[in-house]
């Protein structure tokens, strides 16, 4: 049975484009594996803390120093286990300051572990999570594609990419809606645009 990981992390709650485009390639995906479970995370609701020196001192053996370290130590172990059980990745990233947002960010920290989800080698590192396909739904104000100005400032869907490279997943398709900022017009054809993509979906 396919398993659907669904994230979002936009603040926007219902006035959310990227959340908006997440709910829509999690439908198309039902539509494709009608008995196909879906596992949600919202991270804005339920969001892991930072990395601090008290979570490092825990991964290096140390012991647990509060209850509230432990409980959050354990959401960053679902989310770990949430990747290896997911066959779809479908993930909301909103450009935050020409980034992610910070809890997407956090999730990013919690998966990306020596060991489990990488591993060095002679060659260099390996990414240790294979065979998942995965979607980015993403949504910016501006423009950042083809021959913009903007284009350098871009540190939210190539983070994304090489972060998600970086631990084994390869297979990623971005759906975007760019310009949202930029008129009424700009925005409502780039979400068409995007809708397009996605009832395009084939598998």
């Amino acid at each position: 049975m396919t398993t659907i990981l669904h994230i979002d992390s936009s603040i926007l709650g219902g006035y959310s484009v990227s959340r908006a485009l997440t709910a829509e390639i999690v439908d198309r995906q039902l539509a494709l594996h009608p008995h196909a479970q879906v596992v949600r995370r919202d991270l804005v609701k339920d969001a892991a803390l930072h990395l601090s020196d008290a979570h490092l001192a825990v991964f290096q053996g140390g012991a647990i120093s509060s209850p509230a370290l432990g409980q959050d130590l354990a959401v960053g172990s679902a989310y770990m286990d949430d990747l290896f059980a997911a066959d779809v990745i479908v993930i909301g990233a909103p450009m935050y300051n020409f980034s992610i947002p910070s809890q997407l960010k956090g999730w990013v920290d919690r998966i990306s572990v020596a060991g489990r989800t990488f591993r060095y080698t002679d060659k260099g590192p390996e990414g240790l999570v294979k065979g998942k396909k995965a979607y980015i739904a993403s949504a910016r104000g501006g423009v950042y594609t083809g021959d913009s100005p903007m284009a350098t400032l871009d540190h939210q869907e190539t983070y994304l990419r090489n972060a998600l490279a970086f631990i084994g997943v390869t297979d990623v398709t971005i759906i975007r809606a760019e310009g949202l900022s930029l008129g009424d017009e700009s925005k409502a054809s780039a979400i068409a645009a995007a809708k397009a993509q996605i009832a395009a979906i084939a598998a």
